[in-house]
């Protein structure tokens, strides 16, 4: 077949249950003539109808291409902000999805593993966040969770995971009474790049700097 635009294209003619139908396979020379029988010659010996194989993947490159896990996540966010979940939740929830987006995210959810959700809480982990790994694969199974309730995906592969994210030993450490060692704290804490409501918890009343110094004055005034 040639369309009004000179492109060469393949039709060929089958029957399925009794009815006579044209499948259109592809431009030539792309797809030669034997690969088009063969690829139909099979879907009708396998008793398919080649027309709505085609039109069956079709659909499901659009479903995979709108149903991506930054997608499902944002819905799932929105669906909790419209619940009346607190803008600290959502926040800290945002602020976790976002180390997932730039592995996972515009992946198809039905077809991301363990092995790539492994990847993503290795990379936190790795950088020395045990606690927001482990938050981390909580909230991607919440989302999984969603998509399976939504029928758009059929496992939570973050439960194979269990187990997998190191559980990191507590250390109490004893009160800082050096005015040298509380600067290196104070420091520290300036330059926090954890969540948000961490940041601001760390920084007292929600000034980094001006906490800083006036902890630093009370400490020097006491020793």
């Amino acid at each position: 077949m040639i369309t009004p635009q000179g492109s060469k294209l393949w039709r060929l003619a089958y029957r399925y249950a009794g009815k006579q139908k044209t499948l259109a396979f592809g431009a030539y020379p792309t797809v030669s003539l034997e690969q088009a029988r063969a690829a139909a010659k099979k879907l009708l010996a396998d008793g398919e109808d080649p027309g709505a194989a085609k039109k069956a993947k079709k659909r499901q490159r659009k479903l995979d291409a709108d149903n991506t896990f930054q997608a499902i996540a944002k819905e799932w966010v929105e669906k909790g902000r419209r619940e009346g979940r607190t803008a600290g939740t959502l926040s800290k929830t945002e602020w976790l999805l976002g180390f997932a987006y730039p592995i996972i995210g515009r992946r198809p959810i039905g077809t991301i593993s363990s092995v790539e959700v492994l990847e993503v809480l290795r990379l936190v982990e790795n950088r020395g966040r045990h606690e927001s790994a482990r938050r981390l694969r909580g909230t991607i199974g919440s989302v999984f969770r969603y998509a399976i309730a939504t029928a758009r995906a059929e496992n939570d592969p973050t439960v194979a995971l269990r187990g997998a994210l190191e559980v990191p030993v507590v250390k109490h450490r004893a009160a800082l009474t050096d005015p040298k060692a509380l600067g290196g704290l104070l420091r520290a804490i300036d330059s926090f790049d954890g969540q948000p409501d961490d940041r601001r918890g760390a920084s007292v009343d929600g000034d980094p700097a001006s906490s800083a110094g006036r902890i630093a004055r009370r400490t020097m005034i006491r020793v």
